[in-house]
């Protein structure tokens, strides 16, 4: 997509295209947060916005139809009546319209949510997510996290967990007052994988920040599509074993590709390899580097990585 503006822009087609192409950025960021909101992939968004517009269409057609069985003449009585009709038919038409586009089941809990709030179901407190942050390095990302979430009701960074003695990431969790955890090799791939501290700090849910080995199955069974993980690469390119910090940016590099940008994923008991959440890209310039690579992908990380658990989350 920024190619083919940059060729309008060039050829002075499409003199707007710098503003259209950031149109269309924020416009494809707001299509992923409403997939990650409504845990819905590519296919289903675009039948769920569909069954929104339609069953809109439907139900405002058939409030009309119903007008003008009653002969009423076009006035302030005859307008509050229309939407007195339209909202209670919205439910009705929308759920109509959700059974040919296969999405009956997402309609029927989304109206349910609507009629809770309305009937004060809403004014419950909100369940506390217990987070741990898995991190081998700086602490970078965490750091983002951490600050995303100081404060928050209803997600809490309960543990940091980290491989490394001296890691920066133990800094920075000892400056936020963060339980820590250390841990060792043999007992995380082949023991009982740190399990009982995970759920002594009641933990629900792991997010790994740079955490440099592999998730054991036993874990990621115990935890399913409850673990993330960012990859500094648009995946499945540049990932796998040995695939991580400046390696992935050199191999961009080397292979002179036009675009690069992060992943999140959920973990599975292969490397880089589970189901991909979201992507952000940036452009590879002809004189970058691995070092100014990194720093585009660290912009990109640090923007969204916290965005995204958000939106898992709620």
């Amino acid at each position: 997509m920024s190619c083919i503006c940059k060729v309008f822009f060039d050829l002075k087609i499409f003199p707007f295209a710098a503003l259209f192409h950031r149109f269309l950025s924020h416009f494809c960021r707001m299509l992923e947060k409403l997939k990650a909101r409504w845990k819905v992939n590519s296919i289903n968004l675009v039948l769920v916005i569909a069954t929104f517009a339609l069953g809109g269409s439907l139900c405002g057609y058939a409030g009309r139809k119903i007008l003008l069985l009653t002969n009423l003449e076009k006035g302030a009585l005859w307008v509050i009546l229309y939407i007195i009709l339209v909202t209670l038919l919205w439910p009705l038409c929308v759920l109509l319209i959700s059974i040919p586009l296969g999405q009956f089941t997402f309609f029927k809990k989304y109206i349910l949510k609507i009629a809770s709030k309305m009937s004060g179901g809403s004014k419950k407190s909100p369940q506390k997510t217990n987070i741990a942050i898995f991190a081998s390095g700086a602490g970078t990302n965490a750091q983002q996290i951490i600050n995303t979430f100081s404060g928050s009701a209803n997600i809490h960074i309960g543990l940091i967990i980290c491989n490394k003695p001296g890691a920066g990431v133990m800094a920075i969790a000892g400056k936020a007052g963060i339980p820590t955890l250390l841990i060792e090799r043999d007992r995380f791939m082949n023991g009982d994988h740190y399990l009982p501290e995970l759920q002594k700090h009641h933990i629900d849910f792991i997010v790994l920040a740079g955490f440099l080995w592999k998730m054991p199955a036993s874990l990621v069974q115990a935890y399913p599509k409850k673990i993330i993980n960012i990859h500094p690469a648009l995946l499945p390119k540049y990932g796998g074993p040995g695939m991580y910090g400046a390696k992935v940016h050199e191999s961009v590099i080397a292979s002179r590709d036009s675009e690069s940008g992060i992943t999140i994923h959920y973990v599975d008991e292969l490397y880089d390899h589970g189901e991909i959440i979201f992507q952000a890209k940036c452009i590879v310039a002809p004189d970058d580097t691995a070092e100014t690579l990194a720093k585009k992908i660290h912009v990109l990380e640090h923007a969204h990585y916290p965005e995204q658990i958000a939106g898992i989350l709620q």
